[in-house]
């Protein structure tokens, strides 16, 4: 049941993010794009009002990208290299349904509530604006500053496919790769820990975070390709800044915090580990 709603709350979402966009298309398309994914967010803020449960939107991270990349390629003006924007698109796509699906596997349902959020609910402040502002707008701002390179890469950039197109897709596609095995390692590592076991294994003995530096390199691989196809844009590299300073001043510290308090260990692995960047783990 919990699934069906979720369904339905996001098929309504992009209908209407499709359909605002469609209301201001002789907008620039960064405009059209970042209006309907304001309009899915606002859908998604009122379903998880109703229902109560901000985790409805965890998805939308890797939902709307696609929706974007689709509409960019649409309206791409005649000479974007068609390897160049086959590639740009398999690639979004295989991250989008890689992500949904380890979201979807992970989730319990609606009866749960991401622990971040619950916390806000009880910090002495009104929650609503907390997640409105905080949790649905403020992802949605840093996922539409994100997809800005997928503009020149798919619709301006007319620069021959290069050099740079290919350590782009290094980038990208080995992005992906970290994060599914980061995420493989993790999910067999849940499967018999106990409470206070920390998941020093794999990729997790090298960084402690390493399915946030998959996520990070993805949105540098994306900028790569905007530069490549128009290095006119290379303003665009106020996405990947944006998401790399959002995980190292928000997500990471946040995670770390708790990790502290509810794991007995954690200082010790700390001084093993590298909190991002992969190194051989230290002797302690």
């Amino acid at each position: 049941m919990s699934f069906a709603v979720i369904a339905c709350t996001y098929v309504v979402a992009v209908a209407a993010g499709i359909g605002a966009g469609a209301l201001v298309d002789d907008a620039h398309p960064l405009w059209v794009a970042g209006v309907g994914m304001v309009t899915g967010t606002l859908v998604l803020f009122a379903g998880s009002r109703a229902v109560n449960n901000t985790s409805m939107f965890d998805a939308y991270w890797s939902v709307a990208p696609p929706v974007v990349a689709l509409y960019f390629l649409a309206v791409a003006e005649p000479g974007a290299p068609g390897a160049r924007q086959g590639l740009v698109v398999a690639l979004v796509f295989a991250w989008a349904l890689r992500l949904t699906a380890n979201w979807a596997r992970n989730w319990p349902g609606l009866q749960h509530e991401d622990w971040r959020y619950t916390a806000m609910r009880t910090n002495g402040h009104p929650y609503w604006p907390q997640s409105l502002f905080g949790l649905h707008l403020f992802p949605t701002l840093q996922v539409w500053l994100g997809c800005l390179a997928l503009y020149p890469a798919l619709s301006v950039g007319t620069g021959a496919v290069g050099a740079l197109d290919g350590l782009a897709a290094l980038v990208t596609a080995g992005a992906i790769t970290i994060e599914a095995v980061a995420d493989e390692q993790l999910r067999a590592f849940n499967r018999t820990k106990v409470s206070g076991d920390i998941c020093a294994v794999g990729l997790w003995s090298w960084s402690r975070h390493p399915n946030y530096l998959g996520e990070q390199l993805f949105w540098w691989g994306l900028w790569l390709f905007g530069l490549s196809a128009d290095a006119g844009w290379w303003w665009t590299v106020v996405g990947p800044l944006a998401m790399t300073v959002m995980f190292a001043t928000a997500s990471i510290p946040m995670l770390e915090r708790r990790s502290a308090e509810r794991r007995p260990g954690w200082e010790d692995y700390c001084r093993r580990t590298s909190v991002l960047l992969p190194r051989p783990p230290r002797p302690i």
